[in-house]
């Protein structure tokens, strides 16, 4: 037996096991509650399996539905009714794929939907669709998407999601309960089409679009919910079994035909499913009544028989109280059946070929504007004015000379910015089909089948595509800027450096170097320079893209507000902290003042953050960093990379806090979610390794941590190359570990490494990660105890700290103490008194008395002080040793 053919008997098992057993034949004859095709041999199977289970002797008996149902009766004890931090109070719901339930999360005060998987041990495709499922929904972040919050499994290995708890009605039914006008249900389908757009661009397609899937909530916003069958472009590893066995579930009254052929889902599919929702909508009923059909009779009326239009099933069949929407007028009726059908048109190529290109109707629908899917003609478009200005027209009582006058001189003007509108609309829609052609393949000259492409080989594809479109050179320079975006994002910054300036070429020479397209070039080629650590061309390009756009556009302009964002972090890069920081507070600003908190408002209080935290205001990073922490939560859920950087930088204040363990807390809760999004070996992946090593290191388990390094290492050496400041980063890790262990030699062979890439390669002298490089250097020659060796290359790390940082930093009094040591090592005990003195001062403000650095800077001033004769300051030293000794790794453990 096939997979695919064990997966839809399992599917109809599930659904039928828990109705009454006189049921059971002619429910699983008619294919289940999706209405599938079911041969004999298939049913039987059916049949066979739920006898079994009656008789209780099968294995499935002992699926997750039952035991979920045990553990969670009204009569079993509390403790049963939790899942992770979440406490189940109520069962929303059961279905083929899983049992959902309301749960309450008590630390936060937060309500979520926790769905379980079903006999999650029988079927490996099942696992798979629930695990596709929180991939998918943990990347799409839309408000009219329910969130992902959380995910994880029970102790038996059954794995959960925590989703966004949606208390709402299906879209029809609210519509039909509200008398909604037409406007108003259009305003909310296109809540669903932004929704469903949104997935688009994230190589995303829901597959079962539909009313249930589609609530409305109490405050009438819309929430699309239901993934469990979506697809993404992805790797190999998918089956193409498995991809037709998820197209047979989806709900064939909403199915493209293309679908129920076994054809596959592509964004043409969706745009169908959204057709019928909104005929359903519109007339009160489906198109095609299939009620108490055969799942053959079903598909052959899809197949072959024409919808008529949404007005007139809403005449013939629209009763009071029945859905229907009431009280159009037949002008609007004719686009809404135009709208309408022109979305579930039974060919694909005759559709709409985006779900934006829908959007875009429906807006001109609520306007009054002639629609692109309508035939442009004189009359329709003149008429579709005088509707626009009838109260105007007949106020003036015109004459219908006049009128007729009138009708042709805006007709002209209709045209002519008609043509305008045309020119940017093919242009909008030669890149949707571009998109669209990336969805559904390569044609017949393709490599194989979509859902066997990778990310980057769908992205590689798209290069190729762009490079035809020399015809068309203003798409194919917008096609340039998205696809070297992408491959930024994707860790290729070869191929993003030259696609990013190709588009910046190609748009100077369209446009001239004033226009706004210009400008954005200008600052996504300085976004990809930053992070190619080439800050000079960054800086330079950052502030040109960000003049061009402020002369061009107004000052609120979010497109302004990401410039500023932009140049303030290449000045953090920089090091340039006094300069960043007031750039970075007016994007805050100016991102606040929108009045939105969306992902804008969040990347700019995290650079703003960053700032100072580099600059050691450690209490304004820390509170900057809880703003975005909470802020990104509520964008995206618990589970985002954005929430993992947030983590990771709360765990470096930590970490320069010295607080060890909980910086390791922070660490490792971060990198759980960047693996999850990213995989094992992405470059953000390493940013978090290093840092957990650092604080392993700190906390003395060096095996783990020298494990975490060299994993990090690698592949930042892979991204980026071997003299990137990020290898520089880790590479510096390592050294401290060798330099723990007294393997001298690779220590100073790793800070010097490091020296050379900061110093030589990209800073010069005035950055403060060559004071880093050259202290950790100096700490080796001490550790040798090579005294007079260290203390010049420590006063050189101070005097590099001294242009970029400020006198009270951490690192500055942390590099005094180290060299008040070498001084006092090399018999220069009043130069060594003063810098141990002043470190100890520094760090003494910010960290616990406790922390490692404060203990060596009291026993080194112990010293000092007994060898230049003063017993009492050593006194008053050896006290405050006594009082902080006890706690000496109680912070840290």
């Amino acid at each position: 037996m096939d997979s695919e053919r064990w997966c839809l008997i399992q599917e109809l098992f599930h659904q039928a096991v828990d109705k009454p057993e006189a049921e059971w034949e002619s429910f699983v004859r008619a294919g289940g509650d999706d209405a599938v095709a079911v041969d004999d041999a298939l049913a039987a199977d059916v049949l066979a399996m739920l006898a079994e289970d009656a008789r209780g002797a099968s294995l499935l008996d002992r699926g997750v539905a039952d035991a979920a149902r045990e553990v969670l009766a009204a009569d079993a004890p509390p403790a049963a009714g939790v899942i992770g931090p979440y406490h189940l109070t109520a069962l929303l719901g059961e279905g083929g794929m899983g049992v959902v339930y309301r749960a309450e999360r008590a630390d936060v005060g937060s309500v979520v939907a926790v769905k379980i998987l079903r006999d999650a041990w029988l079927s490996p495709a099942r696992r798979e669709r629930f695990a596709r499922e929180r991939r998918l929904l943990a990347q799409l972040r839309h408000p009219a998407i329910a969130q992902l919050h959380d995910a994880g499994a029970l102790p038996d290995g059954t794995p959960w999601l925590a989703m966004e708890y949606v208390e709402g009605v299906p879209i029809t039914e609210h519509c039909r309960a509200a008398a909604a006008p037409v406007a108003a249900r259009l305003t909310l389908f296109r809540q669903v089409c932004e929704a469903v757009q949104h997935a688009h661009q994230n190589l995303v397609i829901h597959r079962d679009l539909k009313p249930s899937n589609i609530l409305v909530t109490g405050e009438g916003r819309v929430k699309l919910l239901d993934f469990g069958i979506s697809k993404r472009i992805e790797g190999p590893e998918r089956a193409r079994g498995e991809t037709r066995t998820g197209l047979r579930l989806m709900t064939p009254a909403y199915a493209a035909p293309e679908q129920l052929r076994g054809q596959g889902g592509a964004v043409a599919s969706d745009v169908y499913s959204l057709g019928v929702v909104l005929y359903e909508l519109l007339a009160g009923r489906l198109p095609f009544d299939l009620g108490d059909r055969t799942p053959a009779e079903a598909q052959r009326i899809i197949f072959d028989e024409e919808a008529i239009r949404p007005s007139l099933r809403a005449a013939r069949d629209g009763a009071p109280g029945g859905g229907a929407v009431a009280f159009v007028p037949r002008a609007e009726w004719a686009d809404l059946d135009v709208l309408t059908l022109t979305a579930m048109h039974k060919d694909p190529a005759r559709r709409y070929r985006t779900v934006e290109a829908l959007i875009r109707d429906v807006d001109h629908l609520l306007a009054g504007e002639p629609l692109e899917a309508r035939p442009d003609d004189v009359g329709y478009r003149a008429g579709k004015f005088v509707r626009r200005n009838r109260g105007a027209l007949a106020g003036a009582g015109l004459a219908v000379a006049a009128i007729a006058a009138l009708v042709v001189f805006y007709t002209v003007r209709v045209t002519r910015a008609r043509n305008a509108a045309l020119a940017e609309a093919t242009r909008t829609q030669r890149i949707q089909r571009f998109m669209v052609s990336l969805f559904e393949g390569g044609g017949d000259g393709a490599a194989g089948p979509v859902d066997g492409l990778r990310a980057v080989t769908l992205v590689d594809r798209g290069v190729q595509e762009a490079r035809s479109l020399a015809a068309e050179p203003v798409v194919q320079a917008d096609l340039y800027a998205t696809l070297g975006s992408v491959y930024q994002k994707l860790g290729n910054f070869a191929q993003a450096d030259t696609l990013l300036g190709m588009a910046l070429d190609q748009r100077r020479a369209l446009f001239g170097a004033e226009d706004v397209q210009v400008g954005r070039s200008l600052v996504d080629l300085a976004s990809l320079r930053t992070e190619q650590a080439r800050y000079d061309d960054a800086e330079r390009l950052a502030r040109d893209g960000l003049d061009t756009l402020r002369r061009r556009l107004p000052p609120g302009d979010v497109a302004v507000a990401r410039a500023t964002v932009a140049f303030g972090r290449v000045l953090e890069e920089r090091g340039a902290y006094d300069r960043a920081i007031p750039v970075l507070d007016e994007a805050v600003r100016l991102h606040t003042a929108a009045g939105r908190e969306d992902t804008d408002l969040s990347a700019s209080v995290t650079e703003l953050a960053n700032t100072h935290f580099y600059a050691g205001h450690y209490p304004i990073s820390e509170s900057l960093n809880q703003r975005a922490l909470a802020l990104d939560r509520r964008l995206h859920g618990e589970r985002h990379p954005t929430v993992s950087s947030d983590l990771i930088n709360l765990g470096a204040i930590q970490f320069e806090l010295g607080q060890y363990g909980a910086a390791e807390r922070l660490y490792r809760e971060g990198l759980a979610i960047t693996i999850a999004w990213y995989g094992d070996d992405h470059f953000q992946t390493a940013a978090d390794l290093t840092m957990l090593g650092r604080a392993l290191n700190m906390l003395d388990r060096s095996d783990e941590a020298i494990q975490m390094l060299q994993r990090a290492l690698a592949i930042r050496e892979r991204v980026f190359g071997a003299d990137h400041p990020s290898v520089a980063s880790t590479v510096n890790e390592i050294g401290g570990i060798a330099l723990a262990q007294k393997r001298f030699d690779d220590a100073e062979r790793a800070f010097q490494r490091m020296v050379e890439i900061y110093r030589v390669v990209h800073h010069g002298d005035n950055h403060y990660l060559v004071g880093i490089a050259l202290a950790n250097l100096a700490s080796v020659y001490l550790a040798r105890e090579q005294y007079d060796a260290a203390a010049p290359i420590f006063r050189r790390a101070i005097a590099v700290y001294a242009k970029t940082l400020s006198a009270d930093h951490v690192n500055v009094g942390i590099a005094r103490i180290k060299l008040g040591r070498a001084l006092l090592r090399a018999h220069r005990v009043d130069q060594a008194q003063v810098e141990s003195l002043a470190g100890y001062q520094i760090l003494r403000k910010t960290m616990k008395p406790s922390v490692s650095w404060l203990q060596k800077a009291r026993q080194d001033l112990v010293e000092e002080y007994e060898v230049l004769h003063q017993p009492a300051e050593a006194q008053r030293v050896r006290v405050e040793i006594a009082a902080t000794q006890p706690q000496i790794g109680a912070d840290n453990r």
